[in-house]
């Protein structure tokens, strides 16, 4: 975190930024006045439970043939032993690889003649599985969905396919400095709280076996801890019925795995961890802090408040330090959400002679957010923005489908697709106003970089910070 009393630079810093006075960007005369903006309809969703526990969300659509299928079970990232960070990625990324009764190429074969492909990732806090197959499809795309969810094998060769795929996409990862700035930064918020590990590690990978996989499913994939969600063009009635016949078998044996976590607890940062980058022409910088989830009322408004800041290409962000200064390309910032936390990331790619330039200008920007009252037409924008985005991205059934799942994974209903978009245009510059006091100081901000070592010390000594060296 940043402490304004540990440096004098950072109080003038501040001091400037409270009493600066913003030249509002002239636009273009004559512009027509906004549209009205077409409100976002959700489809019907009807819920239901199998006999076994497993929950069920059924979406028709009727039109155009096709049918998504989402299959999310409870237990990510977050459920992996302490001592393999990462387990969940690789247990996602053999879990279509063959079951008792199909290899990995009769998985692929059977659900490509339903028209679809099947692919498996692991978020923080879910296993997920995904497909979208055409609507006359139906029964033989299930039966492979069924039987992967139930019956997956991890034969020993194809965990070795999986584990080196994954090792050589980590070593790809660590040559990019966002990858090694968001690991970073994620360490440095969370600590020892599970939600801290996003990746897994080189070691973690060699030493997780095909048996400790198979182990692990049995322990986590379990009905009455899965949700099915199907979005598209099929009859509710005959989709259920199918449902039924595919997965009302399904039984759990043994012990449950702990999935579960805490909702972390807020920690100050007193330094700039940085992640040496030899020869390095650019610093990235990562500033983030814990916000509010999903389930918390002012979620819409710092939402916003994110969107205004940096999270659009006219954001206060991007009109300082591209348009104005040019110190980058593409700066930003966005919201992301776990079950139990948000995460508010501000990220910049700056020449190193701008680095402590950047560095201040994002600061001032984000103690902008927290003395001073948002403009209504700063707010209007986002707004329009973020429910554009949001009526773009839920075109199609696969994405309303994903949409649903982080839904449920969050412990809301499948009104909340609906939701979500009235709660945004009812957030009003005073809730913004709220929001940017409570979640944007710089001094809650975790600071890490990513760069030439001697140039990150230079450039941001003047801000009084200690440094810390991480990987």
């Amino acid at each position: 975190m940043i402490r304004r009393a540990r440096s004098t630079a950072m109080v003038v810093a501040v001091a400037a930024a409270a009493f600066a006075a913003d030249k509002p960007q002239a636009l273009p005369k004559d512009l027509p006045a906004y549209g009205v903006m077409k409100p976002f309809v959700a489809p019907h969703i009807a819920e239901s439970k199998l006999d076994n526990g497993m929950t069920v969300w059924l979406a028709p659509e009727p039109g155009f043939p096709k049918v998504a299928f989402t299959l999310v079970v409870r237990g990510g990232l977050a459920a992996d032993p302490k001592d393999r960070p990462g387990f969940a990625g690789l247990l996602a990324a053999a879990l279509t690889e063959g079951t008792r009764q199909r290899s990995a190429r009769q998985v692929a074969e059977d659900i490509a003649a339903a028209g679809g492909d099947l692919s498996a990732d692991a978020t923080a806090d879910a296993v997920l599985l995904q497909t979208s197959i055409l609507s006359e499809k139906i029964g033989p795309a299930l039966s492979v969905l069924a039987d992967v969810a139930q019956h997956a094998s991890f034969q020993d060769a194809e965990v070795a396919i999986a584990r080196n795929k994954l090792a050589a996409s980590l070593r790809a990862s660590e040559a990019d400095p966002g990858f090694l700035a968001r690991r970073a930064l994620y360490r440095a918020l969370f600590g020892q709280h599970p939600y801290a590990a996003i990746a897994p590690t080189q070691d973690s990978l060699a030493r997780t076996t095909p048996a400790e996989l198979r182990e692990e499913f049995a322990r986590r994939f379990r009905p009455e801890r899965t949700l099915l969600i199907a979005v598209g063009d099929f009859s509710e009635q005959s989709l259920a019925s199918a449902i039924r016949t595919n997965f009302g078998s399904w039984t759990a044996s043994g012990s449950a795995a702990p999935v579960e976590v805490a909702k972390p607890a807020a920690a100050v940062s007193k330094t700039i961890d940085f992640v040496p980058r030899p020869n390095s022409v650019q610093t990235t910088l990562y500033l983030g802090t814990i916000g509010p989830t999903l389930r918390e009322s002012d979620y819409a408004a710092a939402r916003v408040g994110a969107t205004l800041y940096g999270g659009m290409f006219g954001s206060r962000l991007i009109q300082n330090i591209r348009e104005d200064k040019g110190y980058t390309y593409s700066p930003g910032a966005r919201f992301t959400g776990n079950r139990e936390a948000g995460v508010l990331a501000t990220r910049a790619d700056v020449r190193n002679v701008v680095t402590g330039a950047s560095f201040n200008e994002i600061t001032y920007e984000l103690n902008r957010m927290a003395t001073t009252a948002p403009q209504a037409d700063e707010v209007e924008r986002a707004k329009r923005f973020l429910l554009g985005s949001l009526a773009i991205s839920l075109q199609s059934g696969r994405a309303k489908a994903r949409q649903l799942a982080n839904l449920w994974i969050d412990s809301l209903p499948p009104g909340e697709l609906a939701a979500e978009a009235q709660k945004i245009e009812r957030v009003t510059p005073q809730d913004v106003e709220a929001a940017g006091q409570k979640y944007f100081p710089a001094w809650r901000m975790t600071v890490v970089a990513v760069g030439e070592e001697s140039v990150i010390k230079n450039e941001l000594a003047p801000f009084g910070l200690e440094f810390r060296q991480v990987q």
